[in-house]
């Protein structure tokens, strides 16, 4: 079997949704989401092109994954990385934890933890986390009830280069103007709360009843402002019990990166270009370009041709 120590890159999957923009493939709107890393990406280069992510996880195992991820979700490829144009308020919606994604959705399912970068907004952007401090249950299931909802929420107004943590159970939704980098558990159970009173069809209906369950009240989210640039700082932005989110902000500086066995380290470029260079292998990447370097890779370098942002996602490492 072929050693694998190289990065890995992924054919985009694009979902085109109503409230969708015409940044992510221009000439092709509404384009709402691209998923970037995905276990149903094909790989694009290499002895596995054509194979999916989620193939190559089962021949590689810990290898591609690394001892942290294989630890804690076995040979399944444990994240999805998404970028989102929204040109429209995206659906009010809330996510389940494991718990209840095994409740409710069957053996074997995820929940949905989430974070966000905002690569751009607009000004008046906003997007709604959690309820008003002291909504409690009963409130909150009327609210539901009779699409009121809306009135209870709690606005936030991010700026470029912002981020956020949305827990499982947090109701949220995404407003117009922003372009997003999201990761999140490998899971895509996504229940609407409302939907800004689009007609509900079987693509995308309500689902009033699970949300009742899975949405708590008293859960909230808070904007972390966008770090101070430092040339060849590495951020960690957002850390949980499933993944770990870094911004690499680098002009002039060659960082070295490790992968250390335990987590595949997933780069999105956000700003400007670079070439990521190991032993025996180089890759260039430009803006809203991903790589995926494998858990086996180890040491490799990030070489800046221009002042460069990078976001690096990767299983949680205690």
């Amino acid at each position: 079997m072929h050693e694998l120590t190289e990065p890995l890159r992924l054919e985009t999957i694009y979902r085109d949704y109503v409230w969708g923009g015409n940044r992510l493939k221009p000439g092709h709107a509404p384009i709402a989401e691209a998923w970037v890393v995905y276990e149903n990406n094909k790989i694009l280069n290499g002895p596995l092109t054509g194979k999916t992510l989620s193939e190559a996880a089962e021949i590689y195992g810990v290898d591609l994954l690394g001892k942290s991820s294989v630890d804690s979700t076995g040979k399944r490829f444990p994240l999805l990385i998404k970028l989102l144009d929204c040109a429209q308020w995206l659906s009010l919606q809330v996510h389940p934890d494991n718990t209840l994604a095994e409740k409710l959705e069957g053996p074997g399912q995820f929940g949905k933890a989430e974070a966000w970068y905002f690569i751009d907004t607009e000004d008046g952007s906003e997007i709604l986390c959690g309820l008003k401090p002291g909504t409690c249950s009963e409130e909150l299931e009327e609210a539901i009830r009779n699409h009121t909802v809306l009135h209870q929420m709690q606005h936030l107004h991010p700026r470029a280069g912002d981020s956020i943590y949305i827990r499982p159970r947090t109701i949220h939704a995404l407003g117009p103007g922003l372009l997003v980098y999201e990761v999140q558990q490998t899971s895509n159970w996504t229940y609407r709360v409302w939907d800004w009173d689009r007609p509900a069809t079987a693509e995308r209906p309500l689902h009033i009843e699970k949300s009742l369950v899975a949405a708590d009240p008293a859960l909230t989210g808070q904007l972390i402002s966008a770090p101070q640039g430092n040339d060849g700082i590495v951020h960690r932005l957002v850390e949980n019990a499933y993944f770990d989110l870094d911004l690499i902000e680098t002009l002039n500086q060659t960082l070295t990166l490790d992968t250390a066995g335990l987590s595949f380290h997933a780069l999105t470029i956000v700003s400007g270009a670079l070439w990521v260079e190991g032993s025996n292998w180089q890759q260039p990447l430009t803006a809203m370009q991903s790589l995926l370097i494998p858990a086996n890779a180890g040491s490799y370098r990030l070489t800046p041709e221009s002042n460069c942002k990078v976001l690096k996602a990767q299983v949680h490492r205690d």
